[in-house]
């Protein structure tokens, strides 16, 4: 292994703590970073980093040597990637944030498919319901289903609008009655998407008329599918994105209930740090991103 490889694996098993971690990091095993390491230190001649049975720890000639290596092989790597970038080469890392649901049911296709056609790509993806703030949190961008997007501090990218529709399980409506106008609701279970401490409020409408109905019912959670779920399993009526719920209905496990009324649009939106100008291989993403949506039905 070059030089410049051992710095990069140096600096992972220093991030980590651990040369487990590392390997999963580099996609190595850990014999191979203890090797590197080890010819590393033979190489310097001096001992690098204390290993115990719990972790990996930087020696004080390892901080000084990790501290003047750093910024070289940040800068080799950014130098590569700019040299790619210009001649049209989409690389590099790319840290992504989305939400739970969207990962689990749309992401692994196109993920793959990503890779396929951009081999010197590599996407690191959090799944989360939580709202990340992408500049603290390191991120290239984040996929979000939101309202309207109001944040001035990141560039945004509206992909398109997500439909919701309210579901129940035929057995659910076939016990309580299925709701004919919005204030029947108030008769009814109701399974409350929350991301804080309040109960989910839903706004329907029909033309001029509006209706606003507080959720709840026996069940609240910040995760789309567990609400699909608990649905399924007879719990209550759910105001979900249709992309979550398509295959339960086209299954008749779950009914649409008021279909003439629906809720306040929510967007799927790209959201970006406040670049000057978007990384190649960000925009490359991005671009076959909303190409994959726009080709699907679910949206």
């Amino acid at each position: 292994m070059g030089e410049l490889e051992s710095l990069r694996v140096f600096l992972a098993v220093a991030e980590q703590g651990s040369f487990a971690g590392a390997a999963r990091q580099l996609a190595m095993t850990p014999a191979s970073v203890t090797r590197t390491i080890a010819a590393l230190e033979r190489r310097l001649g001096v001992q690098l980093l204390v290993r115990t049975t719990r972790q990996v720890s930087l020696t004080s000639a390892g901080a000084v040597y990790a501290a003047r290596v750093a910024p070289l092989s940040s800068g080799l790597a950014r130098a590569a990637e700019e040299t790619r970038e210009a001649q049209g080469v989409a690389s590099g890392n790319i840290r992504i944030s989305a939400p739970l649901s969207l990962g689990l049911k749309v992401l692994p296709p196109v993920l793959s498919q990503f890779a396929t056609l951009y081999p010197q790509t590599h996407v690191s993806l959090t799944l989360t319901d939580s709202f990340v703030d992408i500049v603290e949190g390191g991120y290239d961008l984040a996929i979000r289903i939101s309202g309207p997007p109001d944040d001035k501090s990141t560039i945004w990218r509206k992909i398109c609008e997500v439909q919701r529709v309210l579901v129940a399980s035929p057995n659910y409506l076939a016990a309580r009655g299925t709701p004919v106008t919005p204030d029947d609701l108030a008769d009814h279970f109701c399974l409350s998407y929350r991301s804080d401490a309040r109960d989910e409020s839903w706004e329907l409408s029909r033309g001029s008329s509006r209706r606003v109905h507080k959720a709840s019912g026996a069940f609240s959670a910040n995760n789309g599918d567990i609400l699909a779920q608990l649905a399924v399993n007879g719990e209550g009526i759910a105001l979900l994105p249709r992309f979550i719920v398509d295959e339960d209905i086209a299954a008749g496990r779950l009914a649409p209930v008021l279909p003439d009324w629906s809720a306040p649009q929510i967007w799927l939106t790209l959201y970006y740090p406040p670049y000057e100008r978007l990384p190649l291989r960000v925009a490359t993403f991005s671009d076959f991103f909303e190409a994959w949506i726009k080709d699907i039905k679910s949206f």
